[in-house]
């Protein structure tokens, strides 16, 4: 007699839970066993070699594991990074123990506890321009509207107000539900545009379609006073490439406007960024980044909630740096986010394919949909009427409650 046996796919503790209750296991049960059913790695960096070696102990009596560099026990280290092995409930159980010890190790148990938990977590609600985002229910698609003579996929396009503003009716009808507008190409290579060069080619296409749509408009841009006047004439959203870096009044101003942004990674600037880009680990380095502009933003005044982390696909990476991130990507949800991503038309596709800027549609919708899988909540794209498609297909298959267009039978 066969026992249909097979091994369960489960992503997270909700997936677990309801494997339990299809089989009528006791809710306490489900209360204990539910935390013993997901095992988890976490990283540390840097870590003191004596706390390493403390946690190290800790794991191993709870049933758990903690891989360290040699050098700790020959003591021809200092420092050393850990990977942590164990459940849920093995972590909540050494934390818990190690608030008790020295070596800053109560520090530590804090910030495990926290990316655990933003990990775990997958609500979030953003308000912008009187609208309420449950990033939890569904995902949302930012449509790509470049008022550029050179940008890398579509520069020249939408240089006159009326074809930039069609086009974004256009990419409302389509789906969209935020439309992203820049003035100033962000491909490698591209030279820097002038603050009023740049006020004169987003502004007036802001203020048009803001008073034409029913949707949230994003402002792309790295310039303070460009932001200001974005938001007076209608955008929402500030889309910030340099990740609050470039201009020192940019967080300022979200903070006192109160309005969502974008902190994005990239690495140098647009001129230069793909001159041999090179990380010792790379996912590592644009954590690190987030988290330190993020807590930036945070000191400034701008609200948690208004926070949206973008790895920064193609901006200072290579290939095989793109491509790792898009495998690695869950690892963003460490942070407690919502997380953008745009990988739209991008080179590390026309490289893997072979393939120039025009013919990239499906590998775009590879990416997208492999994104939404890894955890995106927000999908920055060109070709708004296939890419709602491909979202709307994705979040039927992962989301737990999705609203579908139609039934068919």
């Amino acid at each position: 007699m066969s026992t249909n046996a097979r091994v369960l796919e489960v992503k997270n503790i909700n997936d677990i839970i309801r494997e339990f209750k299809k089989i009528g296991v006791d809710p306490k049960g489900i209360e204990i066993m539910s935390p013993k059913a997901i095992h988890q790695l976490v990283k540390l960096e840097g870590i003191d070699v004596r706390a390493a070696n403390i946690i190290k102990q800790e794991m191993l009596s709870r049933g758990g594991d903690a891989a360290i560099s040699r050098g700790v026990y020959d003591l021809k280290a200092e420092k050393s990074d850990i990977i942590l092995m164990g459940t849920l409930k093995q972590f909540k159980e050494v934390c818990k123990k190690l608030t008790e010890q020295p070596f800053e190790l109560s520090k530590i148990a804090s910030e495990i506890e926290e990316i655990l938990l933003n990990f775990r977590s997958s609500h979030h609600t953003l308000k912008a321009g009187g609208y309420v985002l449950d990033l939890s229910q569904r995902t949302y698609i930012m449509g790509v509207l470049n008022v550029t003579p050179d940008s890398f996929s579509d520069g020249g396009k939408f240089c006159r107000l009326d074809k930039a503003v069609e086009h974004g009716l256009r990419m409302v009808e389509e789906g969209a539900d935020i439309i992203d507008v820049g003035g100033e190409s962000t491909r490698p290579g591209a030279e820097p545009v002038s603050l009023d060069q740049e006020l004169e080619r987003v502004i007036p296409v802001i203020e048009l379609l803001a008073s034409q749509i029913d949707k949230l408009i994003s402002i792309d841009t790295h310039k303070s006073e460009v932001a200001r006047e974005a938001l007076d004439a209608g955008a929402s959203i500030v889309n910030d490439i340099s990740g609050l870096r470039a201009d020192e009044a940019m967080v300022k101003l979200v903070a006192e406007r109160g309005t969502p942004v974008v902190i994005m990674h990239m690495r140098g600037t647009p001129r230069d960024m793909q001159i041999n880009p090179q990380y010792k680990c790379v996912m590592g380095e644009i954590i690190s980044f987030l988290r330190e502009r993020a807590q930036i933003a945070i000191e400034a005044g701008i609200p948690k909630e208004n926070i949206i982390v973008d790895p920064g696909i193609g901006f200072g990476k290579t290939r095989e740096h793109n491509l790792e991130i898009m495998r690695r990507l869950p690892e963003l949800k460490s942070l407690g986010y919502p997380i953008l991503i745009g990988t739209s038309r991008k080179s590390f596709i026309g490289f893997t394919l072979d393939l120039p800027v025009e013919e990239r549609l499906e590998g775009t919708a590879a990416t997208v949909a492999y994104a939404i899988a890894q955890g995106a909540n927000i999908v920055r794209v060109h070709d708004v009427k296939d890419m709602v498609r491909v979202v709307r297909m994705t979040d039927a298959m992962i989301k737990s409650e999705v609203v579908l267009c139609r039934r068919r039978t």
